[in-house]
This record gives structure tokens, C-alpha cells and sequence, in this order.
């Protein structure tokens, strides 16, 4: 069984590791240090971090008043707060001026589990990547996390990295090829391709393997980056397997499943189904039965393939 990490844990390390480094980068958090794992910068590199307790606004505007006297920030809540509380202060303060500060959220998603609908934000991406300038991520695992953080962090203006409490299968090698901006195609086929983001990459997975069984050959692309997405990935995909699902830990209004649409509408129309959330809230609840609850499954991806091959 493949090692499991969450993508939090993945961004701890590696801000211990950037800290030793990259003196020029400074930790901003709300009072979540150790859930958002930004504790273990404060370990190496205690001067350049602040706790700014629970007021992620004032969060957000003193990261891009420090972004803009010439250090890069990684700004930290839990993705809810920092995407829905502190929207105004990003669009503004850091998108507007394209401050270098990359908010670096965690607990995002269903998969948040008992904290329940209150914490379980399925709004971000589509909210973040509505920002001009703002680059939007989504890694499925530790791995590609840290590679993205990296890249993340060298470039130059905003970001928004969509982090996870539970832990995941690592998926990618250590000498995998991650580069922001580009899918991954973890796997070829010419019926249908499955275009997956975050944590339903491995879900994506495995539907593939279920259909090959049944002999739909399922092409899988990781799109960790919603944000510049890649358009010639999904154009391809479109013409060479005739038709496209979506899946993602995230409404499906908004997220990946409409940042590819408009694509496809534009480039090469196909039929096209989205697994996500569909337009409601989430519960409180252990994260496995809710991601099978509101259908964010292998099997809801394989129902979705089977619809499109065979209509």
C-alpha cells in the first residue's frame, strides 16, 4: 500500500526546509500554526514568523504590506477563512497590487471531515481563480506539493495552494516531472480522458484501471494547476478521445470541472460530465463516507465515463 501524507504536513516540511534557504521568506498565520503545519518554520526561523491570530483580514494585509517592501510571504489559515473571510483583502491588497504572497490554505474540501459544513469550503478554486494575476494549485499529493510550493514560491506574484487535512497515498515519484502550469498524463487511452485535480487524482486512478476491465481505455490527466490551466493538454484530450469528465474535491460550479468547460467550449466542444460537489453543503462526518456520500468516488467517476462512452 502506497505511503500516505497529507499535503499539510508536505507544506511544513517544506517551509523548514525553504527557511534554511531563502532568507527572504516570511510565515504569516491566523492562530493555526500547528494544524496548518506553517510550526515548523517558526522551529528554524522564529524572527520571520508571526502568529497574527484569528483575523485573517488583517492577515492578508500585512502579508502584502511586508510582499511589497521586498520579501515573499506564505500566508496561512484554513482554506475557508482565508479564501471566503479574507477575499476582500486578496482581490485588493494582493491581487490588485500583485503582491508577492502566496496563501498557502489548508482543511480544504469535504474531506475536513467532523468539522463539518461550517469548515468544508467547496468555493475556493472557483473564488481564487477569479482574481486576475492570481495562480491557482491544487496538488494530489505530497510529492507534487512540494515541487508546486517551490516553483511557487521562486516565481514572482500572487498564488493561492490548496493544502488537505487528511493524509493521501503519495502518488508521484521523488524524480517525477511536476511543473506548474502543465497537466500531468498519468495515463493514455483513447475513449474517454478523465481530467483530475487534488486528492480525486487517485481516485481518477483507479476508475481507469476498473474500466480497462470492461474495456473503456481511460486517458487520466492530473491538472494540479487550475490556474494558468493548460490549454493545449485539455484541447488535445478533447480531440483525441472525444470526450472529457472532470473530478475534483470542489463544487462544480466554479472549480476545475468549469475552468476546463470553457476550454472546451472555445477550443474543441465534446461532451463533457463533472464529479464534485454538487451545489450543497457538506456534514459532519468521517472524510472516506462523506466523499462517498456526495459522490467524489472511483465509482462516481466510472458511472460518469460509462454515460458519456456509451450515449
Amino acid at each position: 500500500m502506497a505511503e500516505k501524507i497529507a499535503t499539510r504536513a508536505a507544506y511544513g516540511e517544506f517551509l523548514q526546509e525553504e527557511a534554511k534557504i531563502n532568507p527572504d521568506l516570511v510565515v504569516l498565520d491566523a492562530d493555526l500554526a500547528g494544524s496548518t503545519k506553517t510550526a515548523m518554520f517558526k522551529k528554524v526561523a522564529p524572527e520571520r514568523f508571526f502568529d497574527m491570530g484569528i483575523a485573517e483580514q488583517n492577515m492578508m494585509a500585512v502579508a502584502a504590506g511586508i510582499a511589497l517592501s521586498g520579501k515573499t510571504v506564505c500566508a496561512s489559515s484554513f482554506a475557508m477563512f482565508a479564501s471566503g473571510r479574507a477575499f476582500e483583502i486578496i482581490r485588493n491588497s494582493i491581487g490588485y497590487t500583485q503582491a508577492n504572497v502566496k496563501v498557502c490554505a489548508t482543511h480544504a474540501g469535504i474531506t475536513v471531515g467532523a468539522d463539518g459544513a461550517s469548515h468544508q469550503t467547496f468555493e475556493d478554486l472557483a473564488i481564487m481563480r477569479t482574481i486576475p494575476g492570481m495562480t491557482v494549485v491544487n496538488p494530489c499529493d505530497a510529492v507534487s506539493a512540494k515541487a508546486l510550493l517551490r516553483q511557487v514560491v521562486d516565481m514572482v506574484g500572487p498564488a493561492y495552494v490548496r493544502l488537505g487535512r487528511s493524509a493521501v497515498p503519495v502518488f508521484y515519484e521523488d524524480t517525477s516531472a511536476v511543473k506548474l502550469g502543465k497537466g500531468n498524463m498519468l495515463r493514455d487511452g483513447s475513449d474517454v480522458t478523465i481530467i483530475s485535480t487534488g486528492i480525486m487524482t487517485p481516485e481518477a486512478m483507479k476508475a481507469a484501471e476498473h474500466l480497462a476491465a470492461e474495456g473503456i481505455d481511460a486517458r487520466v490527466v492530473d491538472m494540479h494547476t487550475i490556474k494558468p490551466i493548460d490549454v493545449d493538454m485539455i484541447r488535445k484530450a478533447a480531440e483525441d478521445t472525444g470526450c472529457i469528465v472532470t473530478a475534483e474535491e470542489h463544487s462544480v460550479i466554479g472549480g476545475l470541472g468549469s475552468a476546463v468547460a470553457e476550454v472546451v467550449c472555445q477550443e474543441c466542444p465534446v461532451p463533457m460530465a463533472m464529479v464534485g460537489q454538487q451545489d450543497t453543503f457538506g456534514e459532519s462526518g468521517e472524510p472516506a463516507e462523506l466523499l462517498e456520500k456526495y459522490g467524489m468516488t472511483a465509482a462516481a467517476i466510472e458511472e460518469k465515463v460509462r454515460y458519456l462512452v456509451n450515449a
